[in-house]
């Protein structure tokens, strides 16, 4: 259901953004594809959203269907400590787009046309998810929405998806590898 590969012997090859990881059940542990070979993940929150997505994923495919959090099955789960903390993004982006764009390419984001500058990045197989940031000016501040695809709540409870938005923020912020 998670749209996995078999890898033999063992493993099996998920994308995750623009990586491939191989988690192996047997070895107990998952790698992500490097130049020199495989290496170990050293990111506890990708390998316990990894194993989340596998260990969850339905059949349910995505619908092209953009929603916010507050429309989701756990909608309540997205607030006080919990909201989509998006002031790091709107700090750093928020009067450079440009960067926000450069950020968005190196991990493969998509570019889609829905604010001023918007990326869809395919964090699982399965699951997308959408940044749109509109440029700040002298009337109006910036602002900075996520989006997910209306299926991600047969694939994640509130609280994955809360922790994958914190993952692949970071990997905005810092780069492909933080974490």
């Amino acid at each position: 259901n998670a749209g996995a590969r078999p890898h033999p012997p063992a493993g099996l090859l998920l994308p995750f953004l623009k990586e491939f990881l191989l988690v192996e059940a047997r070895e107990r542990r998952i790698l992500r594809q490097a130049p020199s070979g495989w290496e170990p993940v050293s990111d506890p929150l990708l390998e316990l959203l990894c194993l989340v997505y596998l260990l969850n994923a339905s059949p349910a495919s995505v619908q092209d269907h953009v929603v916010g959090v507050r429309e989701l099955q756990g909608a309540r789960f997205f607030s006080g400590p919990h909201d989509l903390d998006v002031q790091p993004l709107l700090s750093r982006f928020g009067k450079d787009p440009a960067g926000f764009r450069k950020a968005a390419e190196q991990l493969q984001g998509e570019p889609v046309d829905l604010a001023d500058v918007a990326y869809r990045f395919q964090a699982f197989p399965k699951i997308p998810i959408y940044y749109l940031l509109w440029e700040g000016d002298d009337e109006f501040p910036a602002r900075l929405t996520v989006l997910f695809d209306r299926s991600i709540d047969g694939h994640m409870a509130p609280d994955a998806v809360w922790g994958l938005f914190n993952l692949v923020t970071g990997r905005l912020l810092y780069g492909p590898r933080s974490g």
